[in-house]
């Protein structure tokens, strides 16, 4: 939500003199929450490694995500996620729950996150499919999952293959990650939430850093995404463009043989 992300793609991995090639360039951007209901499921690690003050901070940065989507929501801190958006809280430790629905009332929503508590095993995959249940399938908001966890998997299947099948059915997926004892392996956090991973997944090793890192993430997710942008896409002088399709949205033309806008 609100992130603008681009991309140049060739049709080919060389080229000889006097050869051809395609560029695919690509660009996207999505608007901000008041204007795109959005339904978004906190899923927060409460396993037993988790105790003291990882919980603590924990439960500081998930209700500052949910204040900044309440104000980005409606423009105000009123006690209400609105424009048709809503929130739900999912926790998980040797098996995951389903601590709140897809829910509107911020006092709800923080009761929830306060009434956590740390023990026992660290269950992704359960955490994932009861996450998605959430969602109503029917619904035309935009879906978004923001997973924390503190450690590697250690109870129930394999969490990859729920992932991607949450992200298949339109799901958006952020991670964060915090190093705990049990160490985190960050590859595994990419491989879970959409791409870009620079744009999808934080880690920290101090859990004190928690706080801002879901802060961040909030604003990320609820800001403005890009409007009336203008590229200038120059090649070197060594080549030179011959042709250009009309981009599927907006517009393009071609300044001279080596610059499109």
């Amino acid at each position: 939500m609100g992130v603008t992300n681009s991309n140049k793609q060739i049709d080919v991995d060389r080229i000889d003199c006097d050869g051809m090639l395609k560029v695919t360039l690509a660009l996207s951007a999505s608007p901000d929450i008041s204007s795109s209901p959005t339904d978004i499921v906190l899923v927060l690690d409460r396993s037993g490694s988790m105790a003291g003050s990882p919980l603590a901070n924990m439960k500081a940065g998930a209700k500052t995500f949910i204040d900044i989507i309440d104000e980005a929501t409606d423009s105000s801190q009123d006690g209400n996620i609105g424009s048709g958006s809503r929130m739900g809280i999912v926790s998980f430790s040797d098996t995951a729950t389903a601590d709140t629905q897809l829910i509107t009332s911020v006092d709800t929503l923080k009761n929830a996150v306060d009434s956590l508590t740390a023990d026992g095993s660290t269950n992704h995959a359960d955490a994932f499919a009861k996450a998605t249940q959430l969602f109503d399938p029917l619904s035309t908001n935009a879906k978004v999952i923001v997973l924390f966890t503190d450690g590697k998997t250690t109870a129930g299947p394999p969490p990859a293959p729920v992932a991607a099948a949450a992200r298949a059915s339109g799901v958006i997926i952020y991670c964060i990650g915090l190093i705990g004892s049990d160490g985190i392996d960050v590859s595994v956090l990419n491989d879970w939430a959409t791409d870009p991973d620079a744009s999808h997944v934080a880690v920290t090793p101090d859990d004190a850093d928690l706080e801002e890192l879901f802060k961040d993430l909030a604003a990320n997710i609820s800001k403005t995404g890009a409007t009336n942008i203008v590229i200038d896409e120059v090649v070197n002088s060594d080549f030179a463009i011959t042709s250009m399709i009309p981009p599927t949205k907006g517009t393009a033309m071609m300044i001279d043989s080596n610059t499109i806008q």
